[in-house]
């Protein structure tokens, strides 16, 4: 990857929708070669997909939570189905395996704490856990989803 590509990067981290001129006039490439590029970039897995970006408040989902969890079971079989289960519920934007006193950090979006109860039960049911650890976040302060391009 070189100096064009992490150009074609940043521009299409700011805006997806942007045609291939419209990026090769940014990165200074016609249009061609900046089509050629952005493919192989996708077939590399480097672009992963395009997405819309929706605010969460605007559609009701205003409770951002982020769930620690500690487990006893460290078993390959215990993770494979806990990942599938957690990976299934909707709510979850985001799901980390970690290293220190957690074992696993969820991201999760809820309508209202009652949203939150609903998907709590549907966690504990899931998979046995040692235990939960819920944090509300009361005001979004920097959300991203640029990467920063070395």
């Amino acid at each position: 990857m070189d100096a064009i590509d992490r150009k074609i990067l940043v521009v299409l981290q700011e805006d997806a929708s942007l045609s291939v001129a419209d990026i090769g006039e940014r990165v200074g490439l016609s249009s061609t070669p900046c089509w050629k590029r952005i493919q192989r970039l996708e077939a590399d897995g480097v672009i992963q997909k395009r997405v819309a970006l929706v605010d969460s408040d605007k559609i009701g989902l205003g409770v951002t939570v982020f769930v620690s969890i500690e487990t006893g079971d460290h078993s390959q079989d215990w993770l494979s189905h806990f990942a599938d289960m957690v990976g299934a519920m909707p709510e979850v934007m985001e799901f980390y395996r970690m290293a220190g006193d957690v074992d696993y950090m969820l991201r999760v979006v809820v309508t209202d704490i009652q949203g939150y109860d609903t998907f709590y039960k549907k966690l504990i049911a899931a998979v046995p856990l040692k235990n939960v650890t819920s944090r509300f976040a009361m005001e979004k302060i920097k959300s991203t989803t640029a990467l920063p391009i070395p």
